[in-house]
């Protein structure tokens, strides 16, 4: 059946509720709900049927199984961490280069740019090793989490030698849009034209700095956390709980920070030699059972039953992520991309394709919270009409590349979103709200600079 504009329903419940309860869990379900009712015709057994179908479908992928296992056993790397006093200790030897409130905020932003080698690495392990000391200097966990995710999928997407550039270099290479050029120079060439993430990386010592003064939900977080040092919304505080005091936890004893970075930089070298995060992340606790043991910062058992505790930390959020993997099951089934690439990219003057590409696959991103897999469907389809218009391919690849990081940044249920939020420990309702506003400034700049690219390269 074709739904049409209709296929756009379910996400716009999503959205909706999402700003009305604030709640995550609740406007996902609800979403996927009226999704499976619509393509059941109604009929409440047919569509929970189709949902426990696509249920399993999304539980037997194994890229599912692959981001569940990466979530759930870096909570227990973060918890381990966390226990040993190595967060406190890298916190501690921070405070002794960043000293003020501005200092903290571009230092996050610089950590964030240093973790480049994956989008899940630095959304998870930005977030935890600075929030400490963010607390401090009274940043809302908010901010903390705009600027994790603004050095997350945007940076992966700008360095040539990430996760991102070597999966969007093969998509450049099956769309014939290298140009004549090897896959990672034919990427080089596309970076300038990545503007949404150079827009957005730019964007965050701008408003650290107070070029770019703060507006919307965002100035009212930090003003609660300036004025009241509430660094967690009453919202974040049910879901996460309280804050915990690691500073009385830990008195009188010696917090070292290379109980943090060894594991973490060990994962960081893992992971770009075998490219693959997951067997990095095996690393690491293997790294951290050899550090603290011998130190006698836990014993097996402590170490066996904290790695568990973390593990069970992540269990709401990797609901979360099969809910948000079963969304994008029932956007494929209403023909939600179709629908919308098939009205709009067909129909486009040439000067203004890069811009209506970064629109139309941005939204789609923002929509689907599909990110790479939206990327392949794509590629295909913008590389020949880039040849066929004459438009530089490099300028349509960066559009592309722009569009799903900026879905990365934006989408709530997206991997990165849901990542960043649990290492910051907000909602990813919150996230939405509060960055959201701020996220839109270097989109809308991304779409004039496109139009401007467009008429130069066309």
């Amino acid at each position: 059946m074709d739904f049409g504009f209709w296929s756009l329903v379910p996400v716009i419940v999503i959205l909706v509720l999402a700003l009305i309860t604030r709640e995550t869990f609740l406007s996902l379900f609800v979403g996927v709900a009226v999704g499976f009712l619509m393509i059941a015709g109604g009929h409440p057994i047919d569509a929970f049927n189709g949902f426990l179908d696509s249920l399993y479908t999304v539980m037997t992928d194994e890229n599912t199984a692959w981001v569940l296992m990466i979530c759930g056993l870096f909570g227990a790397m973060v918890m381990l961490i966390t226990e040993s006093g190595g967060v406190l200790g890298f916190s501690r030897f921070m405070e002794k280069f960043l000293k003020t409130r501005r200092q903290t905020l571009i230092g996050t932003w610089i950590l964030g740019i240093i973790v480049f080698v994956d989008d899940y690495l630095n959304c998870l392990a930005v977030g935890a090793a600075v929030r400490s000391l963010a607390d401090k200097h009274r940043i809302s966990r908010e901010m903390i989490a705009f600027i994790v995710n603004a050095t997350g999928v945007t940076v992966c997407a700008i360095v040539p030698f990430s996760s991102w550039s070597a999966y969007m270099g093969g998509l450049m290479k099956k769309a014939d849009m290298l140009g004549g050029l090897s896959v990672t120079g034919a990427y080089i060439h596309t970076i300038p034209f990545v503007i949404f993430g150079w827009l957005a990386v730019i964007m965050v010592p701008l408003i650290a700095l107070g070029i770019i003064p703060l507006f919307g939900p965002m100035k009212k977080s930090e003003r609660r956390a300036i004025e009241t040092g509430e660094v967690q919304s009453e919202e974040a505080k049910n879901a996460h709980g309280e804050l915990p005091n690691d500073e009385l936890k830990f008195k009188d004893k010696k917090c070292s920070a290379w109980n943090f970075l060894v594991p973490i930089v060990l994962v960081a070298i893992i992971t770009v030699w075998v490219d693959d995060l997951l067997v990095g992340i095996f690393a690491g606790l293997l790294c951290c059972f050899v550090m603290y043991l011998p130190q006698r910062l836990m014993n097996v058992n402590g170490f066996f039953t904290t790695l568990l505790k973390g593990i069970t930390d992540m269990c709401s959020m990797l609901v979360i992520i099969v809910l948000s993997y079963t969304l994008i099951e029932v956007n494929s089934q209403l023909g939600l991309v179709d629908f919308v690439v098939e009205t709009s990219l067909n129909t486009v003057n040439p000067a203004v394709l890069p811009a209506v590409i970064f629109v139309v696959i941005g939204l789609l991103s923002f929509a689907s919270g599909s990110f790479w897999g939206l990327a392949a469907i794509a590629f295909p389809i913008v590389g020949p009409m880039a040849a066929a218009f004459g438009v530089s391919p490099f300028l349509c690849a960066g559009a592309i590349i722009s569009a799903v990081s900026f879905g990365g940044q934006i989408c709530m249920y997206s991997d990165t979103v849901i990542l960043t939020s649990a290492s910051t420990q907000i909602t990813n309702a919150e996230y939405l709200r509060t960055s959201g506003p701020l996220v839109a400034v270097p989109f809308v700049l991304a779409i004039v600079l496109y139009l401007v690219a467009g008429f130069m390269f066309a």
